[in-house]
């Protein structure tokens, strides 16, 4: 079934890693970090793009599988990921602090876990999940896997061939239903959808809303998220939006929200040498009913830092 598949499908997508992370994986075991750290060091990295691919398992494959009622994925395989993940980030402190022995000790059990992983998404995940899903939910999807990225060097091809046409190279001419001059009334003000969007593109801040049927329905695309977020999450619901360790957290919050007990609650937490502040705000309407619920995030490891006044530009 795998070998019939269209260039540039996800799951031939999926399997053209597998052979760059065998590829990857037996270049580390052929090679000794003490002997040659660079390139051991160099190899490493490559591997733990791996991430990659986990988010798009989780913001793209996964939402669709729950549409047909196969959560399964959704939390046993995203707990996976998880184990994956901190087992890279141990395996990173020794690299940097070139603890050989506890390197070579733990970097079986990492090595392993990624072939155990690929055995379950070949034999049952990849398999179960062509039979399942439909012709368009794997072209949404593959459009979806843009804003992802993969651990491949290069771009696949397009699915299907000549489906997407990057909005750069869009010159088509199209009849809008509005002109510049129309917007919608605000509380405060005037904006077109065009500047709404603009708005919440530029905001530093990562914003997603969950309405109050507990599904996600907006998130801001900026520049430059601090958590990855991708089309295939409109729509689904909060708890599977969230790794496994944390979804009892958010629950917590929602029921919280929901009772009308709480209006907020701040976390911050260490993700990639940064400093990340994440609030949750409950949404009501003007009769105080609960309309659902915004998650905001911000890397302010600079803002942090700020001391004493700075009224002049400086823009050196």
């Amino acid at each position: 079934m795998i070998s019939t598949l269209e260039k540039g499908h996800p799951v031939s997508i999926y399997f053209q890693e597998n052979d760059l992370i065998n590829d990857l994986i037996n270049e580390l075991v052929e090679s000794d970090p003490e002997d040659d750290f660079q390139k051991f060091f160099n190899v490493f990295n490559q591997l733990e793009t791996i991430e990659k691919r986990f988010v798009r398992k989780e913001n793209q494959l996964f939402p669709f599988l729950e549409k047909y009622n196969w959560n399964g994925p959704s939390k046993g395989m995203w707990s996976f990921h998880d184990t994956l993940r901190e087992q890279f980030r141990l395996l990173r402190g020794y690299v940097v602090t070139k603890n050989f022995e506890k390197l070579k000790i733990n970097l079986e059990y990492l090595l392993n876990g990624i072939y155990r992983l690929m055995e379950i998404e070949e034999t049952m995940l990849f398999p179960m999940a062509l039979n399942l899903l439909k012709e368009e939910d794997w072209i949404t999807m593959r459009k979806g896997e843009e804003e992802i990225g993969w651990m491949l060097k290069e771009t696949p091809p397009n699915y299907p061939e000549n489906q997407y046409i990057h909005p750069s190279e869009d010159l088509t001419e199209r009849n809008l239903d509005f002109t510049s001059k129309e917007a919608s009334h605000f509380d405060e003000g005037y904006m077109t959808v065009e500047q709404v969007n603009l708005l919440f593109r530029t905001m530093p801040l990562d914003i997603t809303y969950v309405d109050e049927n507990d599904k996600v329905i907006f998130y801001n695309r900026g520049e430059e998220r601090v958590f990855p977020r991708s089309a295939g999450i409109i729509g689904r619901e909060v708890k599977f939006c969230h790794p496994p360790k944390s979804v009892d957290t958010v629950l917590k919050i929602l029921e919280e929200f929901k009772k009308g007990n709480k209006n907020e609650a701040s976390f911050w937490i260490n993700y990639k040498e940064r400093l990340i502040y994440i609030r949750y705000f409950a949404v009501r309407d003007n009769d105080k009913k609960y309309r659902g619920v915004i998650e905001m995030s911000q890397d302010i490891t600079d803002i942090k830092r700020i001391e004493g006044e700075q009224r002049l530009l400086d823009w050196h």
